[in-house]
């Protein structure tokens, strides 16, 4: 391994909404076939299998092309704790390049990769996005698989993705959530909140930013500024109070999760010339707690979470710096700890809060460096603040056409799981002629097309205009039989909509000539 990737043969792409791209793993992510070293040359057995992630990420047609240099075992902000060789930002051979999935942001900023995974617990995922100038998402815990990663805290772990644009980074996204049943921390995305309570789709998002300066280097204030000038892209700015946000990341290495680094790797952090010293000078501490300071560091936590829980229902998404500086090699290796504590500051409370958090480029510092800004928000509103960033980018945010036949029409049941996702009623419609409706399992109505038409006059549908950004989320509600594929319109007009697959198409259970749902449900009503 070199200070940036160790490359593995290539596999050859399946077809698949990731085709044909390339990926580049965090070494602390099993890909089969390969040591999962987690930055310590001890670990040198292969892994029996890929981690989920990248089983599904392979499926959807990513090929991947290495493992990635990080600071050991995860325990770090800075890209220098590593056996392999510190890595530095792609703009500054002086500057560090952000830990501890240091090499999966370089790999992806020099152009060797498409997109990379790396793993964020606190910051891990943002830092070396922000060193580097390109996109970071951090996923709400658990609603991406952890397993198959080396745990470094497990109850906050979280896989992430790094790209050079939103559109990218948020096509793997798309592929990467989904629940796990064989990991104990994984969670349903759809089952949690989407967006903030009461929001009206299509009104400006209302981002907040600190009432008080946040005491950052002159070269970060200044692209700070710039910053404040500039958010009024993303909607409505209110001044809200951090203080709570910023004393809960204190926690992160003072507290139990200390201890649980500790649990997770501590049997590594023996004297041997392959553990980073720093690492094992940190996660030692973590031997000494008792059951006593965790409870009290539970505490703390859930006293901040209850301070600082009014800022979700005012807001859509808080703005801050990822780092209050971009310091050195030489910098970091003078005070390592007291930089890397430092580069945390606005980035360690993220998981411990429960939210999720999207890191991308800001206005440039005046020496030329990137500085790197994120959008903060409640677990569930991953698409929300992806959605923010591709805007503060000027990148598009796709709608897709959507034809719905049944209990998501307007005033229907299910209605509201277009609604919550920022869907908008398009216009009303017909299929082509050559549809037929099937009474389903729910109950619910199947579209399947024959051939040739049967001379009918088609189905009663909705058009709904849907965030492309929630769609993936939208997809993952639907249960066989039913699936989207392409429709057909009366006017010839191709959108994507609900159809039955054949074997729900039962010919006894044929409810086409009412026409429509609501007629089939008012003559059965009558």
């Amino acid at each position: 391994m070199n200070e940036w990737i160790t490359r593995v043969e290539p596999v050859e792409a399946r077809p698949g909404p990731l085709h044909g791209l390339t990926m580049a793993l965090k070494d602390n992510i099993d890909l089969a076939g390969v040591p999962t070293t987690a930055g310590d040359p001890r670990n040198a057995e292969q892994a029996a299998q890929n981690a989920f992630v990248v089983d599904r990420l392979v499926a959807a047609g990513a090929v991947p092309l290495g493992k990635t240099n990080l600071d050991q075992y995860a325990t770090g902000l800075v890209g220098t704790r590593s056996p392999y060789g510190a890595c530095h930002s792609v703009y500054s051979a002086e500057h560090v390049s952000g830990g501890s999935s240091s090499g999966s942001a370089v790999a992806v900023a020099s152009g060797q990769v498409d997109f990379a995974l790396g793993t964020d617990t606190a910051g891990s995922g943002r830092v070396p996005a922000a060193f580097n100038r390109i996109v970071g998402i951090k996923p709400s815990r658990g609603i991406v698989s952890a397993r198959g990663v080396v745990p470094a805290c497990r109850s906050l772990d979280c896989v992430t993705v790094m790209a050079r644009s939103v559109a990218t980074a948020r096509r793997a996204f798309d592929v990467m959530v989904a629940f796990d049943p064989e990991d104990a921390w994984s969670r349903r995305y759809e089952s949690l909140p989407h967006s903030r309570p009461g929001r009206v789709p299509g009104s400006p998002a209302v981002i907040g930013v600190p009432d008080v300066s946040l005491e950052l280097d002159p070269l970060p204030e200044e692209a700070w500024q710039a910053t404040l000038d500039q958010a009024y892209r993303l909607g409505d700015v209110v001044k809200v109070d951090v203080q709570p946000l910023l004393a809960a990341a204190d926690l992160l290495y003072s507290g139990p999760w200390l201890a649980e680094r500790w649990l997770a790797f501590g049997d590594k952090l023996v004297d041997d010339p392959a553990v980073d010293p720093t690492v094992r000078s940190i996660v030692h501490n973590g031997a000494a707690l008792t059951a006593a300071d965790a409870f009290a560091g539970f505490d703390r936590l859930a006293i901040l979470a209850r301070a600082s829980e009014h800022l979700w229902t005012q807001l859509d998404a808080l703005l801050l710096p990822v780092t209050p500086e971009h310091p050195t090699l030489a910098e970091v290796a003078a005070d390592p700890i007291g930089v890397n504590s430092r580069l945390g500051r606005f980035t360690n409370m993220v998981n411990l809060l429960d939210l999720c958090a999207v890191a991308f480029p800001g206005p440039d510092r005046s020496d030329g460096l990137p500085f790197g800004i994120q959008l903060l928000a409640p677990a569930g509103h991953d698409r929300v603040l992806i959605d923010l960033a591709a805007t503060w980018g000027g990148e598009p945010a796709e709608e897709i056409l959507l034809a719905v036949a049944g209990a998501h029409l307007s005033g229907q049941p299910l209605n509201h799981e277009l609604v919550r996702r920022g869907g908008r009623l398009a216009f009303d419609a017909r299929t082509d002629a050559s549809y037929r409706m099937y009474l389903v399992d729910g109950p619910r109505p199947g579209l399947t097309r024959t051939v040739p038409d049967q001379g009918g006059a088609g189905i009663e549908v909705e058009v709904w205009s849907l965030p492309a950004l929630e769609f993936g989320g939208f997809l993952a509600t639907v249960e066989p039989p039913l699936a989207i594929g392409p429709v057909e319109l009366s006017d010839g007009q191709r959108v994507l909509g609900f159809v039955c697959t054949a074997d729900g198409a039962d010919p006894a259970r044929d409810i086409t000539s009412y026409g429509g749902w609501r007629a089939y449900l008012a003559g059965r009503s009558a």
